[in-house]
């Protein structure tokens, strides 16, 4: 598949999406004003001041219970693949992860941050790390990821992963894709895997939406727990806070994180949120905690208090779930 910026459309591209060259669709609007993000001032100086006061909280609640704490920022397609664009006027180096970075230095959570941005920089022309009409990772974009995470942890990847990955081949029309008219198709190979990781907990926003035969509609709020029977599983308890980077489930058409730490550890509690709930950590008293975040949702710093059910009910009123 490829596309310049001087194809023709039947409706001209939305400005919050930028058409690079060889088809790389590239997120550059939208609610969150990913472009404005690499400028001056880009994310404001307050927001950066919070989340380094958040880091070094959550690295000091974790301790107290136990837990590894690890932060890990998903980077922009923007960040990674910035060579990609034309006609664009940004600064990669102003990207927020990599401003965040810079924050955490002299910050007892700057150990906790894991870089993603120099690995996926390194390895990005080697191999597709995002889909080129989709804001997420291919499979060897979240593998990377992954292994990264992994590392942090200090805990041994699966090496298997890959063998056991189906590859079937489909089309597909990512985020960005549908966005345009007509909508670009790729052409994908299937990133679902063979595992023993069985869902054993699922919360009535997942349940309900299930049964309506719209999983991917159960957002924030979400809550599932999964269980590894394997013996080559690791025998500790990782919980994962996190969005579509991570989800509650596999997918076939992007890479996320859960199905991967599911299969690597004995348990893996999966929350769909920004903030922690801490109330919830201290019941299931994990060996690591993971939060996962967008980048560019970096912009609404996380708050204190949030409780996962009561999100998951606001998630359910808003949805008009009865």
């Amino acid at each position: 598949m490829r596309l310049s910026p001087q194809q023709d459309f039947a409706v001209a591209p939305p400005p919050e999406v930028h058409v690079g060259r060889d088809g790389w669709l590239i997120l550059t609007g939208g609610s969150n004003r990913v472009l404005e993000q690499f400028g001056r001032p880009g994310l404001a100086r307050h927001a950066l001041w919070q989340w380094r006061k958040h880091l070094a909280d959550r690295c000091r609640r974790s301790r107290r219970l136990g837990a590894t704490y690890l932060h890990v920022v998903a980077p922009e397609k923007l960040t990674i693949y910035y060579d990609a664009v034309d006609g664009l006027v940004f600064d990669p180096e102003r990207a927020p992860a990599l401003r965040l970075r810079r924050w955490l230095r002299g910050s007892a959570g700057a150990r906790a941050l894991v870089d993603l941005v120099g690995p996926m920089r390194e390895a990005r022309w080697r191999t597709p790390l995002y889909r080129r009409t989709d804001t997420h990772w291919t499979f060897e974009g979240c593998d990377l990821a992954y292994r990264t995470i992994l590392g942090g942890l200090g805990v041994a990847p699966r090496d298997d992963i890959a063998a056991r990955r189906m590859r079937q081949t489909l089309p597909f029309i990512g985020d960005l894709s549908s966005k345009l008219t007509p909508s670009p198709v790729e052409t994908i190979e299937d990133c679902l895997f063979e595992t023993m990781a069985r869902r054993t907990h699922a919360n009535r926003l997942i349940t309900h939406f299930e049964a309506l035969g719209r999983p991917r509609d159960a957002h924030i709020g979400a809550h599932a727990v999964f269980r590894n029977d394997d013996p080559a599983a690791d025998p500790r308890r990782l919980v994962l806070f996190g969005d579509s980077f991570a989800e509650h489930g596999a997918m076939d058409t992007v890479g996320v994180l859960t199905p991967f730490l599911a299969d690597t550890f004995r348990e893996v509690h999966f929350l769909w949120a920004t903030s922690i709930d801490w109330n919830y950590v201290a019941s299931v008293r994990p060996d690591f905690i993971v939060s996962e975040i967008a980048e560019r949702f970096m912009i609404e710093p996380p708050i204190y208090g949030m409780r996962i059910d009561a999100l998951a009910e606001l998630a359910m009123a808003r949805k008009a779930v009865v």
